[in-house]
């Protein structure tokens, strides 16, 4: 039985993440009972953290949401920082491109979005072949300059303060036109 007056606890958040799964799923109570052979009742103190999950319960829910239990336990084990300070947001520069990514708010396996910060040298230009996750929504915030970005065929110009967004399904082009350098804000959400 967890503590159930610490809700940062590891059994407080796993039992939080499976009604949140259950839900995500657009499953009743039942029909995850149906699927899992686990009762209605255990399910139910499971989510409200009354109980803590058996292996063979736990190993049953990560079946039918497709997560390996390692995976899921992951989800839980620890909360990203709310607070994520400049000097320890990592940064990744591609010194032949002329690209620099700062991930601003790091992704986390429990989170959907993140936000990035991207910056062109005047005359970069860089084509991805496919989106990393089919259906990723993104949105571009033109801090400084200009760059011209092409999704799913079509070439939008985005200037300062003009902002793009897009589902991504397919290959992406980014160029920065010059003649000064481009930064920009990138927010992805994960479907």
């Amino acid at each position: 039985m967890r503590d159930e007056a610490d809700p940062q606890s590891v059994d407080a958040r796993l039992a939080a993440r499976l009604g949140l799964l259950r839900t995500e799923h657009g499953w009743s109570l039942d029909e995850l009972s149906r699927r899992t052979g686990v009762s209605r009742s255990t399910l139910s103190r499971l989510e409200r953290g009354e109980l803590s999950p058996t292996t063979a319960a736990l190993g049953r829910l990560c079946t039918v949401y497709g997560r390996t239990m390692s995976n899921l336990l992951m989800e839980v084990e620890a909360e990203p920082p709310q607070l994520v300070p400049l000097a320890r947001q990592p940064v990744w520069r591609d010194e032949r491109s002329g690209f620099t990514r700062r991930s601003v708010s790091p992704p986390h396996t429990g989170l959907r979005a993140e936000i990035v910060e991207g910056t062109l040298d005047a005359g970069a230009d860089i084509s991805y072949e496919n989106a990393p996750v089919p259906g990723v929504e993104q949105h571009i915030w033109v801090l400084e300059g200009t760059v011209e970005i092409t999704v799913d065929g079509t070439v939008h110009t985005v200037r300062e303060g003009d902002c793009l967004r897009f589902r991504l399904r397919g290959p992406s082009h980014f160029r920065c036109p010059g003649p000064q350098r481009v930064r920009y804000a990138l927010m992805i959400v994960l479907p």
